[in-house]
């Protein structure tokens, strides 16, 4: 069966909403919603099938925009390839030219709409930031949850309380603290065994690379509306990942770090490569930072993440 390449927008406003279309009941997969585009034709560029699709669609004009995330999927009567793009800039007004109906939704509602199945990773994408701050280690407590609140004030939106020496009862006690502090500003991702699942609901959770290895053939340990995510370093981790049903990994080395000196470096090439064969987004770890996250998002990544590059201290 032939796979047909879409082309589809995450169109952001200027309060950060996401506008998103009804599909009408007599299309495939009718009556959910989905990002706006369509079939890329032929003889055409992913970013010109878009520029026409959302001039036919929307009547808008797209000014900027990169690529998001591509997702191969396969339905029993139809073999997709969905090539996303997050338009940040536009002219015109958004109308259903076509009479579908649409909608403005924040980050937060997009969760709650139905979308064909093919979508819940762009779901995930349009929802996720470019930077995922991982905390250093060998702080002290005051210090460490000090460097949070600084680092969210700056505008961070997704952080990982790092677990480095396995799974210490103080871990749990920072946790505590580290849940209040991120409340309704940032997305906490925690790391340790699962039995300690239930005694934080409100924050996600990060798997190491054995944790995926051990658990990943049981599936999903919660449900959907609970941030999952896992440390990947290979196609064979990668592809435990999206058996599990993650919602983002992070992928590395990329680049040779003072953490790992020893760990050999993916590199570009190899990292894209990877992203190409994995229908989830990805951030880029390891000797990368903020300057490196334009280079992350063109290699397919959602964007990069880090320890040091990100501290508010350094």
């Amino acid at each position: 069966m032939k796979r047909v390449h879409v082309a589809a927008a995450v169109i952001r406003g200027t309060d950060g909403k996401i506008l998103i279309a009804r599909r009408a009941d007599k299309q495939h997969q009718g009556g959910l919603w989905e990002f706006p585009g369509g079939k890329v034709e032929a003889h055409e560029t992913v970013e010109a099938a878009l520029a026409r699709e959302l001039k036919e669609e929307l009547g808008i004009a797209v000014v900027a925009a990169r690529p998001l995330i591509k997702i191969q999927h396969d339905y029993p009567d139809k073999h997709v390839l969905l090539d996303v793009w997050e338009v940040s800039s536009f002219t015109g007004q958004p109308h259903g030219a076509e009479g579908q109906p649409l909608a403005w939704v924040s980050n937060r509602e997009l969760a709650s709409y139905e979308f064909p199945a093919a979508n819940q990773p762009i779901v995930a994408a349009a929802r996720l930031p470019g930077e995922y701050l991982i905390t250093p280690d060998a702080l002290e407590t005051p210090k460490l949850l000090q460097g949070m609140q600084k680092a969210i004030a700056g505008g961070i939106k997704l952080i990982q309380l790092r677990a480095p020496n396995g799974y210490d009862p103080k871990y749990r006690d920072v946790a505590v603290d580290a849940v209040g502090l991120c409340a309704g500003k940032a997305q906490l991702m925690l790391k340790g065994p699962l039995e300690w699942l239930g005694d934080f609901p409100a924050a996600g959770w990060h798997l190491t690379s054995e944790q995926l290895r051990k658990y990943a053939s049981k599936g999903r340990p919660f449900p959907e509306e609970r941030w999952l995510a896992a440390s990947c370093h290979n196609a064979e981790e990668l592809s435990l990942a999206e058996q599990m049903g993650v919602d983002f990994v992070t992928l590395s080395p990329v680049q040779r770090t003072q953490t790992h000196p020893d760990a050999q470096p993916l590199g570009w090439d190899k990292a894209r490569e990877l992203i190409e064969g994995f229908s989830r987004p990805v951030y880029l770890l390891g000797g990368v930072g903020p300057t490196e996250r334009q280079q992350a998002w063109e290699n397919g990544a959602q964007g990069v993440a880090g320890i040091r590059a990100f501290w508010p201290d350094n």
